[in-house]
């Protein structure tokens, strides 16, 4: 893939330990295996496209992404965003030589993709039942050949959040049998269990589940003789009195060297559901994660540990942040809105570069909430400065293109070609009652004349620091850069972090042939405390 740039938020510390988080991204509800050597961890993607993002690693600390399982989302509405919807809470698992991928849809159903070769190419997403609130679906294959799946429910579409189900499944995964059980109830001591994950393990079947919430939630292990249960339950990871609040929803390893280790999300608001990995081991058949600083059985998240014994040291390696559009399809780290359309894009009418066209808004989208062709990829360090290098080919009035951090409430930095001249704005979108608004906050004419002509060599530039603070800031020759506004607050979207990237358009609803030349996309990961 192209690429350009240094590796940002390394975990590993090249002395034989990790820090904490392991990845500083939004890879929300992770599951991950081992295959031999390798590990594969995946993650929800909600309606963004393509979706589940999978990544691999040797070592569980230095990741890439190896690709996604879906390019698209084959279902009724989904080629505008409907934010937060979409594919939650996926599990990955590897049996009968092949690989397996479960995931729900909240609204539609259960589905399964799998493939031999964890590149690719997937199988299309088969349904396995059409149901309504049914989450989080995770499968598992017993010794004697019958299968199962596990799952939680969305309190949002039917009224329960405190219950998991097990049901029989075909061996073959594309049929679920009967009706199911429900294995456990935790009403009482779980409100909200969910991301339900199944193993087996001397005899015992152990259900890891999240409970008790996204943000201030724990981790909750059940375990029984028997698969259908009954089920005692315990706590087994906490905040306690670490800065790692919810650690929870992930999955357990065990390493060749018989080590065991958990992989979960803590989620971070603006920055999403980063990912960190807890040391673990058994006592008395019970996982204990982290640091059991009080000999109860409730261990603490480590903020730098040993890393784990994989056999011997791998180079570090991050997912992909910068692009330099060299390459004929676009970067692993980028995502739609929604169904991705060709014609909103090409990387072969100028090579090494990517156009974006700026096509109207869709029917019934009256801010760039709703816009599909908005270019994004995950905030990948806490502190980070992205700059697009572009050229802009304005054809009508309202053609616009720029840079923008988005969420619920979002900003971005936009240059439009209004009467015959170029506007440089800072434009901050908010919810309000019910409706979406768009407001200018700061704005500048361009002493440039771009009718029939390109404007060149326009930089847009976003610098975030502290808890999720942006600076905007443009230059036209790439040494001056002047200030576009004062400081604006990054917020998250639906179940997601904060998103950056690219966006053309034209706001007038006008047929337009105008368009956008980004030439690279630089992230860098700033020093803290600026």
């Amino acid at each position: 893939m192209s690429g350009t740039g240094k590796a940002i938020w390394t975990a590993d510390m090249q002395d034989g330990t990790y820090r904490n988080p392991i990845l500083h991204a939004d890879y929300a509800d992770p599951d991950v295996i081992r295959v031999g050597s390798d590990f594969y961890m995946i993650s929800s993607s909600f309606s963004h496209t393509p979706g589940l993002p999978l990544l691999h690693s040797k070592d569980l600390i230095n990741w890439t992404i190896l690709g996604h399982v879906i390019d698209r989302l084959d279902l009724p509405g989904f080629d505008k965003p409907r934010h937060g919807e979409g594919v939650w809470a996926p599990s990955i698992r590897h049996h009968d030589g092949k690989f397996w991928v479960f995931f729900a849809t909240p609204d539609e159903g259960i589905f399964m993709c799998t493939s031999e070769d964890a590149r690719g190419p997937w199988t299309s997403p088969h349904l396995v039942r059409k149901v309504k609130g049914w989450i989080d679906p995770c499968p598992f294959w017993d010794e004697d050949g019958r299968a199962y799946l596990i799952h939680a429910f969305a309190h949002s579409r039917c009224g329960i959040k405190d219950k998991l189900q097990l049901i029989e499944m075909s061996p073959d995964g594309r049929e679920l049998l009967g009706d199911g059980v429900i294995v456990f109830d935790g009403e009482e001591r779980h409100p909200t269990i969910e991301g339900p994950k199944l193993y087996k393990r001397r005899g015992y079947y152990y259900i890891f589940a999240p409970a008790g919430g996204v943000v201030p939630g724990w981790q909750t292990v059940l375990r029984s003789r028997d698969i259908w249960g009954p089920y005692e339950d315990r706590i087994v990871l906490h905040q306690g009195d670490t800065e790692v609040n919810g650690p929870h929803q992930g999955g357990w390893i065990e390493l060749l060297s018989g080590e065991s280790w958990f992989l979960h999300f803590q989620d971070r608001d603006a920055y999403g559901r980063i990912i960190h990995l807890q040391p673990m081991h058994w006592s008395d058949d019970w996982p204990v994660m982290g640091v059991d600083r009080n000999m109860d059985g409730i261990g603490e998240p480590v903020k730098r540990w040993n890393k784990p014994d994989v056999g011997r040291t791998y180079p570090i390696q991050t997912p992909a942040a910068s692009d330099d559009f060299s390459a004929p399809i676009l970067g692993l780290q980028w995502q739609w809105q929604a169904n991705p359309d060709s014609r909103w894009y090409s990387l072969s009418e100028r090579p090494g570069n990517l156009r974006l066209y700026a096509l109207s808004l869709p029917e019934g989208a009256g801010t760039l909430y709703d816009a599909p062709q908005l270019l994004l990829q995950k905030l990948s360090a806490p502190q980070l400065q992205a700059t697009a290098s572009l050229r802009f080919f304005p054809e009508e009035d309202g053609d616009q293109t720029g840079l923008i951090v988005f969420g619920i409430r979002y900003t971005y930095l936009a240059v439009t070609f209004c009467g015959q001249r170029l506007r440089m704005s800072l434009v901050q979108g908010t919810p309000e009652e019910g409706n979406r608004v768009e407001r200018e906050v700061w704005a500048v004419d361009l002493d440039v004349q771009p009718r029939g002509a390109s404007v060149e060599s326009i930089q847009l530039r976003v610098t975030i620091t502290g808890e999720a603070s942006c600076r905007f800031s443009y230059s036209l020759d790439g040494s001056v850069w002047r200030q576009a506004g004062g400081k604006v607050q990054a917020s998250a979207g639906r179940w997601v972090g904060a998103k950056i990237g690219l966006f053309a358009v034209n706001r007038n609803r006008t047929r337009s042939s105008g368009h956008a030349d980004i030439g690279k996309y630089q992230v860098e990961e700033l020093p803290s405390g600026l």
